[in-house]
């Protein structure tokens, strides 16, 4: 403060800003009498007034009041007493600096201004922003939740899900059933045929998807499942190869399946409700019912009970016949096109068809879905009443039997193709039958295996054309003198006269058995 010092006897001792209501101390203020002049500063409280400088006479405060308030202190000191001018000159320096710093608070005060009102303006940037995009998702919202909308409305929930699943976000959208079976597809590259789903694979799917808490990325697809009071109903999912999916994309996919879960729940039900009336109506004709209500209550269940029928028998080694087997042979029966009541017993399933099952369709279509070929099924004969049903229970269970004691346990057979076998005991008796098959065929066997000949096959086709030349030579694909050289090599290695009745009865019936249940020629 040079300026001082020339106004008179003065030097500047300390000085003071104002800062958000305090006095703070300037850096160049002497350390060794700080504390004293500091509190006596603050103690005079805006007002001017004499101060104790350690060392220094005549000290005193002097306030740098402008329009605006306090702007700070000053602390000068007097070596001697100062004359009228001298008082009057240091009052005009102090004005003069009062004015200077309300020049430069001023300055300060407009450049917080303009920095509050660009932050402001920043500020206010932001919220639009951040309103614009409230507003895009409320909007994209409101599209989603009228889609779902429109989806309960329908009635055809998985189609109208994945129309709008796909309208919403441009990919391709698909429903597939608990057991990964293809229900819906929205959208291009749909594969076809559409693989068969591996059991032990989608369980594994099902648990991964199951341990994220939202969609989960498996291969290309976003997958995430369909599961209404913690029960698995299906999956709903998004092919996205090149990872276009974005929160959106996830919040539409999200929001679908919840729309999708109690529409499938209601199916669930609906179904649970059919299957219900379904097997009591199952349960009762293979126990017996009048035959009026057997037609009225078909009919109600949507079932055609005039059409001829066959009674199905299904058993699985290595499954216990409980409400799960039930459903897989349900669903493979009609993978397979069968119309059928189905229903339950202890150790099998029982199915009743409209039509005759295909030799291997079922059979075929239960190995893929169990994973194992360890299982048997038996046919009835054809049923033409409902009175007859029972009847045709037992022919299955004895066809089912059969196949169970034969040498090819896992297949199919047919009441009406075993012949002879109908009337006889397949159970302990089967060592009988084979020591039977061996007495009356075993040599024609052996010189077959011998030779890669087919003896035996011979003489079981001769039977089976009722001893007729032509036909047992056309369905052995040889000419008729060659199976007459063959009948006559069989009576010379066998031992048997075809021309004695017994022998011939004995040969017949070793043949059956040995086709049927020893699994004879294929």
């Amino acid at each position: 403060m040079v300026y001082i010092s020339a106004a008179g006897p003065y030097s500047t001792e300390a000085g003071y800003l104002e800062a958000d209501g305090e006095l703070v101390p300037s850096p160049r203020n002497r350390q060794d009498h700080a504390l004293t002049t500091d509190r006596r500063v603050r103690e005079l409280a805006g007002q001017d007034g004499p101060v104790a400088v350690p060392g220094r006479p005549r000290g005193q405060a002097l306030g740098l009041r402008g329009l605006e308030g306090l702007h700070g202190y000053l602390v000068v000191t007097s070596r001697s007493q100062p004359t009228e001018a001298e008082r009057s000159l240091l009052a005009t320096l102090v004005r003069h600096t009062t004015a200077a710093l309300s020049v430069a608070f001023a300055h300060r005060r407009r450049r917080e201004e303009v920095l509050e009102l660009h932050q402001l303006r920043e500020e206010r940037s932001a919220l639009q922003r951040q309103l614009i995009a409230v507003v895009a998702e409320l909007a994209y919202w409101q599209a989603v939740h009228a889609h779902m909308a429109d989806v309960a409305a329908t009635g055809d929930a998985e189609d109208a899900v994945t129309h709008a699943l796909h309208g919403l976000t441009g990919l391709p959208a698909l429903v597939e059933d608990r057991f990964g079976r293809l229900r819906s597809w929205t959208g291009p590259s749909r594969p076809d045929p559409y693989p068969e789903p591996d059991p032990v694979r989608q369980d594994e799917l099902l648990n991964a998807v199951a341990r994220e808490a939202g969609p989960a990325r498996i291969k290309d697809r976003l997958i995430t499942l369909v599961r209404p009071h913690g029960e698995i109903l299906g999956t709903l999912a998004l092919v996205d190869p090149h990872g276009e999916a974005d929160e959106h994309t996830l919040l539409a996919l999200e929001q679908a399946a919840a729309s999708l879960a109690p529409e499938l729940a209601h199916l669930r039900n609906l179904a649970e409700v059919e299957l219900r009336l379904h097997r009591q109506l199952a349960d009762d004709l293979l126990a017996g019912t009048d035959e009026a209500s057997a037609y009225a209550r078909s009919e109600a269940v949507g079932h055609d009970l005039h059409r001829s029928h066959y009674v199905v028998v299904v058993q699985w080694s290595d499954r216990t016949a409980n409400g799960s087997f039930a459903q897989t042979v349900g669903r493979a029966a009609s993978a397979v096109g069968m119309r059928s009541l189905l229903t339950r017993r202890a150790e099998h399933v029982v199915l009743l068809a409209d039509d005759r099952p295909h030799a291997r369709a079922l059979y075929d279509a239960l190995t893929l879905e169990t994973g194992t070929p360890s299982g048997a099924i038996g046919v009835s004969a054809r049923c033409d009443s409902p009175d007859d049903i029972p009847q045709r229970y037992q022919e299955a269970q004895r066809a089912l039997e059969v196949r169970r004691h034969s040498r090819k346990r896992c297949g199919t057979t047919f009441f009406d193709e075993l012949g002879l076998y109908r009337i006889l005991g397949p159970g302990n008796d089967f060592q009988e039958l084979e020591a039977f098959v061996h007495e009356w065929l075993g040599q024609l066997i052996d010189y077959d295996a011998r030779h890669n000949s087919a003896m035996a096959e011979t003489l079981a086709r001769y039977f089976d054309c009722g001893g007729n030349y032509d036909e047992t030579a056309a369905s052995l694909a040889i000419h008729r003198s060659t199976l007459r050289y063959r009948l006559q090599r069989i009576r010379d290695i066998s031992g048997s006269d075809l021309a004695n009745v017994e022998d011939r009865l004995n040969l017949q019936v070793a043949t059956r058995v040995w086709k049927i249940v020893l699994g004879g020629f294929g």
